[in-house]
């Protein structure tokens, strides 16, 4: 059973945050739909990028949009080492250092020891991931039946990889700003175990992930269905109009996706 410790509503939309222990640890958690939502609906999870955290602007803008416009439900959660589960020094310490590496100030760090941290990071987020989907599945106003989408990039695809991998009720996925370097065999072996639709969004002048990299890891996704879309400038310049083609993919295969198989059944 989900317990909300917060339950804010504005401007239509109804924010639930709550807590969820898994394997010892509490993963902070938010929810966002529209206000008085009742009945199954569609799901996007959210994955935050390095040094971010489960209310970002970006998140938390989307999320209120898709509630909106969509009528979906929106779910993200702090990844491991982030948002309510360091301390403000530690989280104005990692804003520094991931501001550092996406802007080429600093050389992005791939060594041994990073690399380790990372993996154990992703390993740890899968499971966090579906036990924070099971728990909002229970609740009425989005059940378990509905279609269930996945958006992160950056760091969110570096988890996001293995957890769409890994969960079968995923519909669909929006990946990018990440790549596949040569050895990364367990990343690689997750994408191509990929089969949902994937929309992949990458940056030419990336300093964090490089052009080869990026076209890599596209590559590696199992998905009969993916498209790649490239744009000038850095780690941080996705153009705006990025979201919109978003918004239309999670449509196009969470809402008229849903009601053509429900035809389809009928």
């Amino acid at each position: 059973m989900v317990e909300f410790i917060d339950v804010r509503t504005e401007d239509g939309v109804t924010r639930r945050s709550f807590s969820l222990g898994v394997a010892g640890e509490a993963v902070p958690a938010v929810l966002w739909a529209p206000q008085d939502a009742s009945g199954p609906r569609p799901l996007v999870l959210m994955g935050h990028g390095g040094s971010q955290h489960k209310k970002t602007p970006g998140i938390r803008t989307r999320a209120a949009q898709y509630a909106l416009r969509l009528g979906y439900a929106t779910l993200a959660i702090d990844a491991p080492g982030h948002g309510d589960r360091i301390t403000r020094e530690e989280a104005e310490s990692n804003m520094r250092e991931v501001g550092a590496r996406v802007t080429g100030r600093v050389a992005a760090d791939w060594s041994p020891e990073r690399l380790k941290a990372m993996a154990e990071r992703m390993r740890k987020a899968v499971p966090e991931w579906k036990a924070a989907l099971d728990a909002v599945q229970t609740l009425d106003f989005i059940g378990d039946a509905g279609p269930v989408g996945y958006w992160g990039v950056s760091m969110g695809t570096a988890i996001g990889v293995p957890f769409v991998a890994a969960e079968p009720r995923i519909t669909c996925a929006v990946l990018g700003l990440a790549g596949l370097r040569p050895g990364a065999a367990e990343m690689e072996a997750a994408a191509k175990a990929i089969t949902c639709p994937i929309e992949f969004v990458f940056q030419w002048e990336d300093a964090v992930a490089a052009r080869e990299h990026g076209i890599a890891l596209f590559n590696a996704l199992g998905s009969k269905e993916k498209a790649m879309h490239i744009n000038p400038g850095g780690h941080m310049e996705i153009p705006g109009f990025e979201g919109a083609s978003w918004e239309r993919f999670f449509k196009r295969h969470l809402t008229e996706g849903a009601k053509a198989g429900v035809l389809q059944a009928a």
